[in-house]
């Protein structure tokens, strides 16, 4: 099994930045893809960007698409998101996964999740 752990979270203002990482265990890292969703409070968990395990194909959500940008680094085993332009309805725990295969923006067919970081963006 991979274990994830996920960091960087914190309260902003509204148009900082912010960047997570997800650093992960276990020697499979590079043939995952790896994904990062967020929950806020009262709403289901949703997809809001992934990675193949290559690092050369990416999705976004459209709500995020234009301020964030994912990466990731297999030397290190670690996944970024950095966040730009933050507003308050990004407030939410964020949350990495990982999943054998294409990389996806389906939260159900990741295999293994982090513990989520805090990220609240408030004036």
């Amino acid at each position: 099994d991979v274990q994830l752990q996920a960091s960087g979270g914190g309260s902003v203002q509204p148009g900082e930045s912010l960047r997570l990482s997800c650093v992960a265990s276990g020697r499979s890292f590079s043939d995952l893809s790896t994904g990062w969703f967020r929950q806020a409070p009262g709403k289901e968990r949703e997809a809001v960007s992934c990675i193949n395990n290559r690092g050369d194909t990416t999705y976004y959500a459209d709500s995020v698409k234009g301020r964030f940008t994912i990466s990731r680094d297999n030397a290190k085993n670690t996944a970024y998101l950095q966040m730009y332009a933050l507003k308050p309805e990004d407030t939410a725990v964020y949350y990495c996964a990982i999943r054998w295969g294409l990389a996806i923006m389906n939260p159900e067919s990741y295999d293994d999740w982090g513990q989520g970081t805090l990220v609240t963006v408030s004036s």
